[in-house]
């Protein structure tokens, strides 16, 4: 099977991560794969594994703007995969106008459909970009041969929005990198009762849905209520609008910045180093599809205090503490009853770990693999007939 892979939405983040893993993963041989082209841009492309049979093509237009993209994808895309004689075109960025057949697209950004997340952002351009997103991915989710879903969470959520599928649909969930896992190999090691100065770590994009501000009101009211010396950690890009809520939080609660510490984006073969210097992860999202960042929380062997939204009970598990992300004092109360309890953040750490490991980017590229030749034998037998 010739794999076409249109990476031309994937700008950034957990879309970026998946494709450098899943082609890292594939087996030609296993998988069944002749070769696989990959259309993008050059900033994207230079991310990807080399391979020899895999072929990167860069295209000067994709790295422009929205309309740019989507003109590509219009008039361009059938023609590039034609040319290079694709059986079947993969869209991880969700959105697709070509005509070419057949294609499978995956389900990435849970953002555009969730109405109540969308309100936080007012009047924006962000948030008339996200209801054009919501109308194209929407389209095309309901007309691809395939959908790849990241959780059953999502799968419900699009199903509950768009309705009914044409296409066949799969739950595929991503994997975790193992640099996460070699990184701290030994468990988190049992601390005494004088060690009272815990670092704490929540790596995301600083923005509405993630509420970094709460989590800064949540950690100083339990360094007011506790005698731990509490850091607080916080790495990502971030939205304008919530950046200055952010420093606004920081500026009331930590005017000399002594226990909150904000370092940007941080480079993706960084994050582990970041996570083995903490003792607990936090997670305060409320609105993801699959969270790569909790994933690698857990993988590091942090006790996790998680908001109880969306995939995320379904992702951790039992494996973690969860807590009301839109009211600081429930993760207040947590982090306090957690700071108390060594035994239960180690068993917590440990569970975490455990569960990570179950989920693995061989695995995704194996099922991904498999899905495709599923859609593609269908493709084929409804053209015979």
């Amino acid at each position: 099977m010739r794999i076409g892979i249109d990476a031309s939405n994937l700008r950034q983040g957990g879309g970026r991560i998946h494709l450098i893993e899943l082609l890292a993963a594939a087996d030609p041989k296993r998988d069944r794969i002749d070769s696989v082209v990959v259309w993008g841009s050059q900033e994207t492309l230079d991310l990807l594994p080399r391979r020899r049979w895999l072929q990167k093509i860069a295209v000067a237009c994709l790295e422009k703007g929205f309309l740019a993209r989507m003109g590509w994808q219009t008039f361009a895309l059938k023609g590039e995969a034609t040319k290079a004689r694709c059986d079947l075109l993969i869209v991880p960025g969700g959105i697709f106008q070509t005509r070419f057949r057949p294609i499978v697209v995956m389900c990435r950004n849970m953002l555009p459909f969730d109405l109540t997340e969308t309100k936080r952002y007012g009047f924006s351009f962000k948030k008339i970009r996200l209801a054009i997103l919501r109308y194209f991915q929407g389209r095309s989710f309901k007309s691809a041969d395939g959908v790849i879903f990241l959780t059953r969470y999502a799968r419900e959520k699009i199903f509950s929005s768009v309705g009914q599928l044409q296409g066949a649909s799969r739950i595929i969930p991503h994997g975790v990198n193992h640099r996460f896992l070699i990184n701290n190999p030994k468990p988190p090691r049992k601390r005494t009762t004088t060690e009272k100065k815990l670092k704490l770590i929540y790596v995301s994009i600083i923005d509405q849905y993630k509420h970094q501000w709460k989590v800064v009101e949540a950690v100083a009211a339990a360094r007011i209520e506790t005698d731990f010396d509490l850091e607080l950690h916080l790495a990502g890009p971030a939205y304008e609008p919530s950046l200055r809520k952010l420093e606004a939080a920081i500026a009331r609660h930590d005017p000399g910045t002594r226990w909150v510490h904000y370092h940007g984006n941080v480079a993706y073969e960084d994050l582990p180093r970041l996570y083995a210097q903490a003792q607990i992860g936090i997670f305060a999202s409320t609105c993801e599809n699959m969270p790569n960042i909790l994933l690698e929380t857990m993988a590091a062997g942090l006790p996790i205090l998680c908001s109880d939204r969306g995939p995320m009970p379904e992702v951790l598990g039992k494996a973690g503490v969860y807590f009301d992300p839109e009211n600081p004092d429930s993760l207040c109360r947590q982090l306090i009853a957690l700071l108390k309890a060594q035994t239960i953040r180690r068993r917590l750490g440990l569970l975490a770990r455990q569960r990570a490991q179950k989920y693995s980017w061989d695995k995704c590229a194996k099922e991904t693999f498999r899905f495709c030749h599923q859609i593609l034998g269908r493709h084929q037998n409804r053209r015979s007939h």
